[in-house]
């Protein structure tokens, strides 16, 4: 059995995965049903934070995914908000993946890209669900990164999404942000809100992403009735919002953790029954796509580790076949080297 290891860059990931944002989220939502069926093993994410801050922090998400995926790994994945001031990106990320029969590791893959990608196709799968087909007219976007540009791109390639909306506390790098999408998605029009109820008034799909530590939404009566938030950031929205919302997860025993809006609301009221239904669920005809009474429907998506394991076999699937990637054959010790 090969011990090579395979290191593949994120220029090589970018190439690899450019062009398949359907397959990704097929992906995704075979990712969900599978890990919904009981068919994955799923540790909670480890926070490792620093004494004294509350705002950087590295988290390890391990994950198996089996029902014909039968890949294991962990994703160590930084958020360090302040690296966009030193023209450095927020999040930066590795993913390791195991083979499941030795567990020796196969795979390190530059993981920051796969985790947006990932994130983006999450989202636009829960807004398609909810949308219940419906195409959004303007998309409103809260926070100007890489996670909103992902879905953004996600929504044009996908919904054909002509018209977006942006709101950021810098002013400047949401007009930035703006000439980056017309660059890259082509003819379509992106303007700058003066404030955020500007955005949750004009928009029926809206996608926070941002990098808040605690909830400072407390109204969503701006909202027309039907809208769809994509609560991405997951500590956005006041505990009080989410009360009154059609709640949508991927999985409550992880999205209520870590101080999200859903945790401090289980907090409050002591109970979870405001969570309705998984994504899952109604993907697999278990629920229906929305709650019937006109509620504003919240999709808050932990973001899982067995999408990471998901996407990241795909891209070592691919990379093997393209012969990309740098193999590394003597990263681990031979066996006449060690004790057995």
């Amino acid at each position: 059995m090969s011990a090579e290891v395979l290191v593949v860059s994120g220029r090589e990931i970018e190439d690899l995965l450019a062009g398949r944002e359907e397959e990704i989220i097929s992906v995704v939502a075979r990712a969900y049903l599978a890990h919904n069926e009981g068919k994955s093993s799923l540790p909670h994410s480890t926070f490792l934070r620093f004494p004294g801050d509350e705002v950087n922090r590295i988290i390890a998400l391990p994950a198996f995914l089996g029902d014909g995926f039968d890949v294991a790994g962990l994703k160590w994945i930084s958020s360090f908000p302040g690296n966009v001031r030193r023209g450095m990106p927020r999040a930066t990320a590795i993913l390791v993946l195991n083979n499941c029969a030795t567990g020796l590791p196969e795979a390190v893959l530059e993981g920051s890209l796969i985790s947006a990608r990932r994130t983006a196709a999450s989202a636009v799968l829960g807004a398609r669900t909810l949308l219940e087909g419906r195409l959004p007219g303007d998309v409103g976007l809260v926070g100007t990164g890489l996670i909103n540009f992902e879905i953004a791109r996600f929504l044009r390639v996908l919904c054909g999404t002509e018209r977006f909306l942006l709101y950021d506390l810098d002013a400047g790098r949401a007009v930035r942000f703006a000439d980056r999408l017309g660059q890259a998605l082509g003819s379509l029009q992106a303007a700058v809100a003066a404030s955020l109820e500007d955005v949750l008034a004009a928009c029926s799909l809206v996608s926070f992403a941002t990098t808040a530590i605690r909830p400072y939404v407390a109204d969503l009566s701006a909202c027309p009735p039907g809208t769809v938030i994509l609560h991405v950031s997951l500590r956005d929205l006041a505990p009080e919002v989410i009360l009154a919302c059609d709640n949508v997860v991927d999985d409550p025993d992880h999205v209520c953790r870590a101080q999200t809006s859903l945790h401090l609301a289980e907090q409050a009221t002591g109970r979870r029954d405001f969570i309705r239904c998984t994504l899952a669920d109604i993907l697999a005809g278990r629920a229906p796509a929305r709650r019937g009474d006109g509620a504003v429907a919240v999709f808050s998506p932990f973001g899982l580790g067995v999408l990471d394991v998901a996407v990241g076999k795909l891209v070592a699937d691919a990379a093997r076949a393209a012969g990309r990637g740098t193999s590394i054959d003597s990263f681990f010790l031979a066996p006449g080297d060690v004790f057995v």
